[in-house]
This record gives structure tokens, C-alpha cells and sequence, in this order.
């Protein structure tokens, strides 16, 4: 049974949408809550999947979260291994500086549903198959690209929303795998977040009821592309 670890740094932001795909196809999942749960115990070539997910706490504040440091090794590691791993949001930013490019804020919150821009290097990755779908942002901080990848999605907001660092590891800025069902975690834990951004929870539950269907079907054909071309969907 191949093995999925996720790396979650905030409990109501998982896997999503990814664990009922990976256990429909005979995946094993296990999570590593980090800051709580010991990182050197774990085997990174026991696992065939890693993903990295999101949080709100920046890819560089080491100071505040000493872990971090710890976390940064597994993803250079898992890296260098040229095996699966997929890093969203602050797992995209934690790839990126693992990669030698900077984290920075934007500035501004990226919140909300909304299309990507598909950049022409996206042709022929699974990221193409996201086409005008909205996804989900959320974010204040952005990742230089890592040098000699190309941006594979934009948005007026990010000019950085996804890059691949080869077949094997993908990054999304953006939120695909959030379950438009489960959103009311988000709008609880974040509320402070959308209070001072002025974002009414309202407007993304509406914004996610309209989305539930398209993200579903789009989280399924960007993962069943990638397994593919990485022999996975065996």
C-alpha cells in the first residue's frame, strides 16, 4: 500500500479534498502535526507522497518557530530525492526557499475564490488542467521563483502562483484541495484575519457553494495527470 505523509501546520487546514482521492485509490495516509509531533523520527523513504501544507505563519520565521528549521530539511531532503512532494501555500513558499529563493510579504491579503492566469509554460504540466476554474487564495506572503523555473500561474494580485520543480514536485500558491463543505473551519480560525481584511464570511461561503463542484473535478484531474506522468496511478 504506497504511503502519503502530510506535513499540516494548522489542524482545520489538512488535506482536504487530497485524502478521500489518494484513499479511493488503496493510499495510506498519516499526518505530522508540526511543532507538536518529533520530525526526526520520520523516514522520508518509507513515504512515496509528501505534501507540505498551509498555515499562517511565514516560511522564514525561524526566530518565532525554531521547528521550521527542521521542516525546511525534510522538503530539501525530500527535494533532492527527485520522489513525489507537493507543497501548498506555505508548503509552496517552504519549497521555494528550500530551492534558494525568497519569501516575502506582498503587502496586501489575497482572499477569496478567483481564476488563475495560465502562463505558456503551463502547457504541458497538470497545472493545465485547472484552465479558468477559480480556485482558492489565500495568502499574504509570495515566494520568489526558484532560479531557472517559470511561473505556471498568475493573478493581477501574485505574479507566482505555481512552479514545478521538476516532474516530481509541484507548488501551488493557491488552494485546490480545500472542501467547499468544510470551509466554515477556515472563516472560524481565520475570522480575526478576515475581520481586518474587511472580507465578509458570507461572500466566501456564496463564492464556495458555486465552486464545490468545478474544484472537485479540477483536484482530480490536476493529481490524475501528475500520478500519471509519475507512474503512480499503477
Amino acid at each position: 500500500m504506497p504511503t502519503a505523509l502530510a506535513l499540516r501546520h494548522l489542524a482545520f487546514e489538512d488535506l482536504g479534498l487530497i485524502d478521500p482521492w489518494l484513499r479511493a485509490r488503496g493510499w495510506d495516509i498519516c499526518t505530522l502535526d508540526l511543532g507538536v509531533d518529533e520530525t526526526a523520527r520520520v523516514d522520508l523513504a518509507r513515504v512515496d507522497l509528501l505534501v507540505v501544507l498551509g498555515g499562517p505563519i511565514g516560511a522564514e520565521d525561524d526566530a518565532l518557530y525554531p521547528w521550521l528549521a527542521d521542516e525546511l530539511r525534510l522538503v530539501r531532503e525530500r527535494l533532492a530525492s527527485g520522489r513525489p512532494i507537493l507543497g501548498i501555500c506555505l508548503g509552496a513558499q517552504l519549497m521555494a526557499r528550500a530551492l534558494g529563493a525568497a519569501v516575502r510579504p506582498m503587502g496586501v491579503k489575497e482572499i477569496g475564490y478567483a481564476p488563475l492566469t495560465l502562463m505558456p509554460a503551463a502547457k504541458d504540466t497538470p497545472i493545465a488542467r485547472i484552465g479558468r476554474q477559480s480556485v482558492l487564495h489565500w495568502h499574504g506572503d509570495q515566494f520568489a521563483l526558484p532560479a531557472g523555473m517559470p511561473s505556471l500561474a498568475a493573478t493581477p494580485t501574485c505574479p507566482h502562483q505555481a512552479y514545478m520543480a521538476g516532474p516530481h514536485a509541484m507548488a501551488w500558491q493557491f488552494h485546490l484541495e480545500v472542501d467547499a463543505a468544510r470551509l466554515e473551519q477556515w472563516l472560524i480560525g481565520h475570522a480575526g484575519e478576515l475581520a481586518q481584511a474587511g472580507i465578509a464570511p458570507q461572500t466566501l461561503r456564496e463564492q464556495a457553494r458555486t465552486q464545490r463542484e468545478g474544484l472537485a473535478l479540477t483536484l482530480d484531474g490536476v493529481m490524475s495527470d501528475w500520478f500519471a506522468r509519475l507512474g503512480l496511478d499503477r
